[in-house]
C-alpha cells in the first residue's frame, strides 16, 4: 500500500546549517505519526518538504506517492501551521465556508464546528476570538475538505483542556473512518495519548522510531511507587522521593517488587508502570532526544 505521506533519505540544508541529514519516515493510512524533538530539530522542515513548500536538496519527498508540488496530489491533504491568521470581520461560518470552496466534496459547515466543539461561535467574527479559539479553528479547516491526510504543525498549542480533548477526539474519529494524521508537537502527554508511530528528530536526524511502548522499551526502564516505607540499602542508588510516595527506575520492576516483598517492605498503594514517555526519551542510548 502507498504511504499517505513519506519522505526517503531526504537531507536538506540552509546555508551552511544542515536542517535535515538522511532523515526518513512515512504515514499511512490509519496512522498517527507524531513528530517530537527539540525546537530546530528539523521537524517543521520534514513538513514543508511533504507540503511542496520546499524542495529536499537529496531524496525524495512524496505525497500519495507523487510529488507533492503537483497540485493534484494536494487535494487529498488538509494542514494547520504553526501560525495562521484570519480576516478579522469575517464569521467563523464565513472562513470555513471560505475554505471549503476549494474541494470538490466538502464536510458540512456546522458539522465541522459542531466536531470541534465551535457550533456556538459559527456567528462570531474572527477578531473576537480568543487565541485558543483561533487556533481551533486553523486545525477544523484542515478537515473541512474531507481529506485523506491531514498535516497538523502544534495543533494544540495554547488551548485549554477542553479544547484540546475536543481536537484529540476529532483526530481519533477521522482515523477510525480510514484517515492519516501526520503531526508535530512538544505536548509529550499528546503523543502518548494519539499516535501509532512517534518519530523522535533531533539536530537533523531521526534518532528514534516506532510506537510509544517501542520507545519506552528502548528505555530499558519501568516504574514503581508506594507510600513511603524504609528500603533495603541496595536500592538506594534507584530510589527517588516525591511527596509521600517512594519512586525506584529499574529495568525489571517485577524482579525489584519481588525483592522488597522478600526484605519485608509493606508496600501499600503499589503502582508499577511504564516509565512517561519524556522520561523514556530522555534514557534512550546515547540520550538522543
Amino acid at each position: 500500500m502507498t504511504a499517505a505521506a513519506r519522505l526517503e533519505r531526504v537531507s536538506k540544508s540552509f546555508g551552511d546549517v544542515h536542517a535535515l541529514d538522511d532523515v526518513s519516515y512515512e504515514a499511512s493510512r490509519g496512522e498517527i505519526v507524531a513528530l517530537l524533538g527539540p525546537n530546530g530539530a528539523g521537524k517543521t522542515t520534514s513538513l514543508s518538504l511533504l507540503l511542496g513548500l520546499r524542495r529536499p536538496d537529496e531524496g525524495v519527498a512524496t505525497l500519495f506517492g507523487s510529488d507533492p508540488r503537483i497540485p493534484g496530489s494536494r487535494y487529498r491533504l488538509g494542514t494547520t501551521p504553526q501560525e495562521m491568521a484570519f480576516p478579522g470581520t469575517l464569521r467563523v461560518s464565513e472562513i470555513v465556508d471560505l475554505v471549503r470552496a476549494h474541494y470538490p466534496q466538502p464536510h458540512d459547515t456546522g458539522s465541522l464546528l459542531d466536531r470541534f466543539g465551535m457550533s456556538d461561535l459559527s456567528r462570531r467574527q474572527a477578531g473576537g476570538l480568543s487565541g485558543g479559539e483561533r487556533r481551533r479553528l486553523a486545525v477544523a479547516l484542515a478537515f473541512a475538505g474531507d481529506p485523506e491526510l491531514v498535516v497538523l504543525d502544534e495543533p494544540t498549542t495554547g488551548l485549554d483542556t477542553d479544547a484540546r480533548t475536543a481536537v484529540w477526539n476529532a483526530i481519533r474519529e477521522f482515523v477510525v473512518s480510514g484517515g492519516t494524521v501526520l503531526l508535530t508537537t512538544h505536548y509529550l502527554q499528546e503523543a502518548e495519548s494519539l499516535a501509532t508511530t512517534v518519530v523522535v528528530i533531533d539536530r537533523g536526524r531521526v534518532a528514534a522510531r516506532g510506537s510509544v511502548d517501542h520507545i519506552r522499551a528502548r528505555a530499558g526502564v519501568g516504574r514503581i511507587s508506594f507510600r513511603r516505607e524504609p528500603l533495603p540499602h541496595d536500592l538506594a542508588g534507584q530510589v527517588s522521593v516525591e511527596g509521600d510516595r517512594v519512586v525506584i527506575q529499574a529495568p525489571r520492576p517485577e524482579d525489584v517488587v519481588r525483592r522488597l516483598i522478600h526484605a519485608g517492605a509493606r508496600l501499600e498503594d503499589l503502582d508499577v508502570r511504564p516509565l512517561p514517555l519524556e522520561e523514556a526519551l530522555r534514557l534512550l542510548p546515547g540520550n538522543e532526544p
